[in-house]
């Protein structure tokens, strides 16, 4: 999850768990140099320190502009090679259509609030998983947090089509002759 928010430029880099931001540095020969180690490391490294939610932030040694998206998107691109992608080529397609489009910002903004939200809805639902194997079950408990998360997603949703001013389902449905 972290690694697409990186992605989406959604983390803000004052977000840091221990008041210091992990420096990688990135030379011209394409190594990478973890100062907080102070060894070499790789992309899979780096992907791992996504997973463990670990701030860093990648500079070029020379100039000392700020690489971490170029790499993020770096290791997006080597799993999206390998395995099943999460992205198709429809999606990216759709993707690529957006940049420079006047709903890009509102595209952003809901990728990060439906990213976060359904983040959190796992988290809730790990949480009462847990809950239910040490106590009885209780089926009311899970109706009501899916009823809460249906309804926090349409909220979700309506905001988008509100600021990108593109019709909601419904409406289309009714402008259809039928």
């Amino acid at each position: 999850m972290m690694l697409i928010l990186h992605f989406l430029g959604m983390v803000q880099d004052d977000h840091l768990e221990n008041g210091r931001m992990r420096i990688i540095k990135k030379y011209p020969n394409r190594r990478l140099y973890d100062t907080e180690q102070s060894r070499y490391i790789t992309l899979v490294d780096l992907q791992q320190l996504v997973l463990e939610e670990e701030d860093f932030q990648v500079i070029d040694a020379n100039s000392g502009a700020d690489l971490t998206r170029n790499i993020l998107l770096q290791i997006i691109a080597e799993q999206e090679s390998g395995g099943k992608p999460m992205f198709t080529a429809d999606i990216l397609m759709r993707i690529i259509r957006l940049y420079g489009d006047s709903v890009q910002d509102t595209l952003t903004q809901y990728l990060e609030k439906s990213l976060s939200l359904f983040d959190e809805q796992q988290r809730a639902l790990q949480d009462q998983m847990r809950g239910v194997l040490h106590e009885n079950p209780m089926t009311s408990l899970m109706t009501e947090l899916t009823q809460k998360n249906l309804e926090i997603w349409q909220d979700v949703q309506d905001s988008f089509f509100e600021a990108s001013a593109m019709p909601e389902k419904s409406e289309k449905k009714e402008d259809k002759p039928e």
